[in-house]
Parts: structure tokens; C-alpha cells; sequence
């Protein structure tokens, strides 16, 4: 008995250890990936790879978007393991469930008592949600997907942090000139593969990071709250892991001692007053750990169970289905009919090629993956310019950066196709909006001041930004070469009578709304040249 008990436990330490180098693997690759699209004018195809295998990122999307999406069809992979062997995604590869399962603390199993076992109901209520106001075509929960939380979090907050700590590092250390080889072969070595070329900035950075940190500190309360309790993904996993072919079986021999119970990170395991420990499959994660635990050979294992339950009280019924699905069609009724506007924010500026704006909302992950790709931190996520519906969606913020010329990245990392695949002749067509001056803000309009870098910068070949000559006498009456343009050379003469200015004028149907004659406008605040949306 004792030799089978040492046997059987071995085997399971050995897959348990298994799962954690898969876990760590995982994580691995999800970071290589983070950093293998970050400002990559070509990134690398996989890049989204995680989003790909997401069955809920690939529901909501194709339900909102009425399409079969062939770029997130891969989530059928994930969908067929579970019904096989269940919840291994939860448990062996998603990210965000590995980092929650490493932030453990001494709080925990004091408190998780206290948590209401309802309270799981929850993560199924978001779920349904999610799935009615796609119908609608509205993704806007869809920002709660643990794939999207993490990636956001990176992208907009630790991976700009962590540059911000390199960089302040190097300059640091050029103030030792002996250093100084250390900080050249850092920026040799890391530079545009590792650490951006340009510093990225996101508006919201703090924001993001602190809703991370949130999710993070409900560990407090109970080991992986977020996984247990919250994680819309792991409701959709959960409902079909009730029918799992393989699942972990408790023989009739069980005591009810408790160290499987215990040793349970999801609390997954009942120990009834009378009979056998139930494992609940929709809340297993298949991590192992209760095998390991069990003390008596033979009485726990992994087979062929019941076609499908065990059903919990915190399951779903029929009322709370209905009442959680009414609610997402309302909220995405609402905000259909309530927040998009008839006219759009002229601020609304949308990544190249998705300008059908209802059409960009139904498609649109939040996911970050192209403010990550986007070279000059140009792309940031919308607080208000898109109204509830479009909250942190990307938009062009032409101020923080402009649509580089030379880039197409964002529509080749988009994981839905809301930012269509462009190649790079067809993204340079694509209009964005138009660049409009504000004559009393702008140097030479305003101060008769020499100064014609936004015509300069402009990158349309025939040049949508032109230059129009003024003369004025020494008095600053108007008088000679008005409308001529501005020659190589020309500026004040030398009796100071004459002055010859340029002033900037945009050639509508020239401009394509790139945005980096606003980037940099030298205007101190806001530029004397903006890009809006079109009408």
C-alpha cells in the first residue's frame, strides 16, 4: 500500500512539476511577445498569439462583429481541451492566472471564509453581460478579459516604467565617465529590441496600473479572488468544463480527511458531511495539487466522470441567466442609443483604416496591442472621446505623437481586425482627419514670426501643407506679394522695410490627419495646428 501510495504520488509531483514549468513557459513567451511588438515598424506575426487562443475575446468579437473571424478561430483549440481534460488554461498557461497564483498572502485563508460562496455567481453575471451588449455590438466590458488586463497593464504602464528606470539608470551613470561603455553597450545591445527607440507616454498610465493592482490586492481575501470570484474567462471555461471527459475522481475510500480541501488554491473541493470529497470541475483548474496532498493511495485520481456537474448552489440558474443576459442587451442598448454620439467628437481621431466608427467599436478588444506597436506613442487609450461605449479604444492623440509615414504595424498586431492589415502603400491613402490652424496661436499668422515647420514635417509628397508669402511695409500695413510663395532665401531685408513672411495654409484635399505638424507645432500648450476629425 505504501510503495503504490509512493508510486502514485511521485507521478503526480512529476505533472505538477510540469505544470509549473508550463506556467513559467508561458509567461515566458508572453513577455517575448510583449517586447517583440513594441514600436516594431514590422512586428513579428505571432504577436498576438495569446488573444488568438481566447475564447472570450473570439465570442464576444464575432457576435458583436456578425463575422467569422478566421484570425480568432484558434480559441476552438482551447474550447476542445477543456471539454477534454478542462480548465488547463486557467491553470497551466494564462498569465495573469500565474501571476495571481505567485502573489500569495498570510490574510487569505483567514478571510476566504468570510467570502460568501454566491459570491461566484459573479464572474458568470459578467460573462452574460459581455455577451449581450455584444450582440449589440458593444464590447466595452470586454476591457475585463485577463488577457486584455494584463497586456494593457503592460503596455501602458510597466513597460514605459521600466524604460523610464533604464534611461534614469544611464544618466545616472554618465556622470562616471569610466560607466560610459556600460551605457553605449546597453543602448547598442537593448535599443529598439528590448528598450524602445522612443520613450513611451500614456495618458492613463496610473489609472491602468492601479486597476492591475486592484485585481492583485484582492488576493488579500482569498487565494486567485480574481480567478475564483471575477475572471469572465474563467466562467465561459468553467460552463464547459461541466462536461469534461477527464476530470480528478475521489474513490469511495475517502475520509474526508481535508488536506485535498486545503491544498486547493481555487477552493474547488466540498468535503460533505457524509460520502466522498466532490470536486467541482467548473472551479478546478486541474493544477494537481490535491493529488499530491491526498494521503491515501489510490483514492483520488483522474478518469472518465458523469456526463456533467457536479452543479454547485453558486451555479447559474435559468432566472439569473435570463437576468444577467437582459442586462447586457439594456447596458448595450443604452449605450448604443445614448452615448454614441450623431456627431462624433471632432477630438476622435481612429488609427489608420478604421474609420467606420460603429464598425471599429464591434471589432475593438482594448487590448493595447497597437498603442504597444505604435513608434511615437501616438495611439492612447480613449478616456472621452469616444464616450462609455469607446472607453480606451485607441485614438490618435496628435499632440503626444503623430501617425509615423513609414509605419503600418498597428493593423499588422491588431488581433480582431478592428485596425484593418494594411500594407504600407495602402496605410499612406488612408485619412485620419485634417489638420485645421488656429490663426491665433500660429507664429506667422498671429505674429507675423517666421516659421514653417509643420510645412517642413508634412510627409504628403505634393506637401498638404503650403506656403504663402506676405509683404508689409515697415508701418505692418499689408502691401507687396501677397499669395506669392515663399522663395529659397527670402525673409527680412536688409533696410528693414520689407519683410517677407510665410504663412502656412492646408490643402484639404491633400491632408490625410497624420498629425505630425501638430506634434511639432513649437507653440508651447496647445498647437497652433490641430488635427480634427473629419465630417
Amino acid at each position: 500500500m505504501g510503495e503504490g501510495r509512493r508510486r502514485g504520488g511521485t507521478t503526480w509531483r512529476r505533472l505538477r512539476l510540469l505544470r509549473r514549468v508550463v506556467q513559467v513557459a508561458a509567461l515566458c513567451l508572453f513577455v517575448l511577445l510583449l517586447f517583440s511588438g513594441l514600436q516594431r515598424r514590422d512586428p513579428l506575426p505571432w504577436t498576438d498569439l495569446f488573444f488568438r487562443f481566447d475564447p472570450l475575446t473570439a465570442l464576444a468579437t464575432m457576435v458583436a462583429a456578425r463575422e467569422w473571424l478566421e484570425r480568432l478561430a484558434w480559441a476552438l483549440v482551447t474550447v476542445a481541451v477543456t471539454v477534454v481534460v478542462g480548465r488547463v488554461w486557467c491553470g497551466w498557461f494564462c498569465p495573469l492566472g500565474t501571476l495571481l497564483g505567485w502573489f500569495r498572502f498570510g490574510t487569505a485563508r483567514r478571510l476566504e471564509a468570510r467570502v460568501p460562496p454566491r459570491l461566484r455567481v459573479t464572474k458568470y453575471v459578467l460573462l452574460l453581460a459581455i455577451v449581450g451588449m455584444a450582440a449589440l455590438g458593444v464590447l466595452t466590458l470586454l476591457a475585463l478579459d485577463p488577457i486584455t488586463i494584463l497586456t494593457r497593464t503592460a503596455t501602458v504602464s510597466l513597460l514605459p516604467a521600466f524604460d523610464y528606470l533604464v534611461t534614469e539608470a544611464q544618466r545616472l551613470a554618465l556622470q562616471w565617465p569610466a560607466l560610459d561603455p556600460l551605457v553605449d553597450w546597453v543602448d547598442t545591445t537593448f535599443r529598439g529590441s528590448v528598450l524602445p527607440v522612443t520613450p513611451p507616454r500614456f495618458e492613463q498610465s496610473l489609472v491602468i496600473l492601479l486597476v492591475f493592482l486592484a485585481v492583485v490586492a484582492l488576493n488579500l481575501f482569498a487565494d486567485r479572488f480574481w480567478c475564483r470570484y471575477l475572471c469572465p474567462l474563467g466562467a465561459l471555461l468553467g460552463l464547459i468544463a461541466k462536461v469534461q471527459v477527464l476530470r480528478p475522481l475521489v474513490g469511495a475510500g475517502c475520509s474526508r480527511c481535508g488536506p485535498c480541501a486545503d491544498s486547493c488554491r481555487l477552493g474547488a473541493i466540498d468535503l460533505p458531511g457524509e460520502g466522498a470529497a466532490r470536486v467541482t470541475t467548473s472551479e478546478c483548474t486541474m493544477c494537481l495539487d490535491c493529488l499530491v496532498a491526498c494521503p491515501s493511495a489510490g483514492v483520488m485520481g483522474i478518469g472518465r466522470g458523469v456526463p456533467a456537474g457536479p452543479w454547485r448552489e453558486y451555479d447559474p440558474g435559468r432566472r439569473t441567466l435570463l437576468a444577467a443576459g437582459a442586462g447586457g442587451l439594456a447596458a448595450g442598448a443604452l449605450l448604443a442609443v445614448g452615448v454614441r454620439p450623431t456627431a462624433a467628437d471632432t477630438r476622435l481621431l481612429r488609427p489608420p483604416g478604421a474609420q467606420d466608427e460603429a464598425a471599429f467599436l464591434a471589432r475593438c478588444l482594448r487590448c493595447s496591442e497597437c498603442m504597444k506597436a505604435c513608434p511615437t506613442s501616438g495611439l492612447q487609450p480613449a478616456l472621452g472621446q469616444a464616450g462609455i461605449e469607446g472607453f480606451w479604444t485607441p485614438v490618435l492623440v496628435p499632440r503626444i505623437g503623430y501617425c509615423d509615414h513609414g509605419c503600418a504595424a498597428c493593423g499588422q498586431v491588431c488581433p480582431s481586425g478592428a485596425i484593418p492589415p494594411l500594407s504600407l502603400d495602402e496605410k499612406r491613402r488612408q485619412v485620419i482627419g485634417i489638420a485645421v490652424i488656429d490663426k491665433t496661436r500660429c507664429l506667422p499668422w498671429a505674429e507675423n514670426t517666421p516659421c514653417i515647420v509643420c510645412q517642413e514635417m508634412c510627409p504628403v509628397p505634393d506637401k498638404a501643407i503650403r506656403l504663402a508669402g506676405l509683404g508689409r511695409g515697415g508701418g505692418g500695413g499689408l502691401g507687396l506679394g501677397q499669395g506669392q510663395g515663399l522663395g529659397e532665401g527670402d525673409g527680412l531685408t536688409q533696410d528693414g522695410l520689407v519683410e517677407r513672411v510665410a504663412r502656412p495654409k492646408v490643402v484639404s484635399d491633400l491632408c490625410i490627419g497624420c498629425g505630425i505638424c501638430e506634434t511639432k507645432c513649437p507653440v508651447e500648450g496647445v498647437s497652433a495646428i490641430v488635427v480634427r476629425r473629419r465630417p
